[in-house]
This record gives structure tokens, C-alpha cells and sequence, in this order.
């Protein structure tokens, strides 16, 4: 089994693309790397721009929702405080252009980003084990 730091050193050095490999679809990557059937196949290859990103997140009302949708394919349960390898929302709870996916290092939130992971300090919206 992979470790969150070889999974993080891995996956932030692989070249970003919409609908591949962002900022949503690492958390599943991640749940995958730790053994979970693919819990975003219903995401994957659906958009292939930011645009076509937005415009999901839009529709679901959020980051939020989004993240959700994969979360109860694995059966991941709500979490009150994170954990390390918890994945999570954060951002802003009224703006969805300012909410990102994360993933929790055991004492930040990181985000991936086009370079690779990086931490975020922002509201947490949401945590889940997984």
C-alpha cells in the first residue's frame, strides 16, 4: 500500500488535465491508490477544460455535492475533525469558483494544483474518511 507522502511525491508530478488528473479527481486517485474501486468514474473524462469543470460544479451546487457523489460509492463516512490521508472540501461556503478539493497531511490541507500539491489555508466545508 502507498503512503500519503509517496502518493502526494507521485501524483503531483504527473501533468495536470481537466477531467484527468485536477483538483477533484486526485482524491480519488487517492482512495484508488489505498485500494477503493474508482469512485469518480461517473466524472471522469466528462469535461476536459475548466469550463466544463465549472460548469459541473455549478450544476451540483458546489464542490461539496461533487466530492459527495464519489464519497458514498465507497462507502466514506463524515468526519468531524481530519485525519491524516481524510479527504475534505475547503474554501469558501458562498463562493463555488473558491472551493477545492483536499487532502489532509495530518496537520494541513493540501490542494493540487497545475505545479503539484500544495497546502491551503481556507474554511473546511467538509471531511471524510475514507
Amino acid at each position: 500500500m502507498i503512503s500519503l507522502s509517496e502518493f502526494i511525491d507521485w501524483h503531483g508530478s504527473q501533468p495536470w488535465q481537466p477531467g484527468t488528473l485536477d483538483c477533484c479527481l486526485c482524491l480519488a486517485d487517492w482512495a484508488v491508490a489505498i485500494g477503493h474501486p474508482d469512485p469518480a468514474t461517473h466524472l471522469r473524462g466528462r469535461y476536459d477544460d475548466e469550463a466544463g469543470f465549472r460548469a459541473i460544479i455549478a450544476e451540483a451546487g458546489g464542490v461539496v455535492p461533487v466530492v459527495a457523489s464519489c464519497i458514498v460509492k465507497i462507502a466514506g463516512k463524515p468526519l468531524q475533525q481530519p485525519y491524516l490521508g481524510s479527504i475534505g472540501v475547503i474554501g469558501s461556503p458562498s463562493n463555488i469558483e473558491r472551493q477545492w478539493g483536499a487532502v489532509f497531511d495530518g496537520s494541513r490541507w493540501l490542494i493540487r494544483a497545475q505545479a503539484g500539491f500544495m497546502p491551503l489555508v481556507a474554511p473546511t466545508l467538509a471531511i471524510w474518511s475514507i
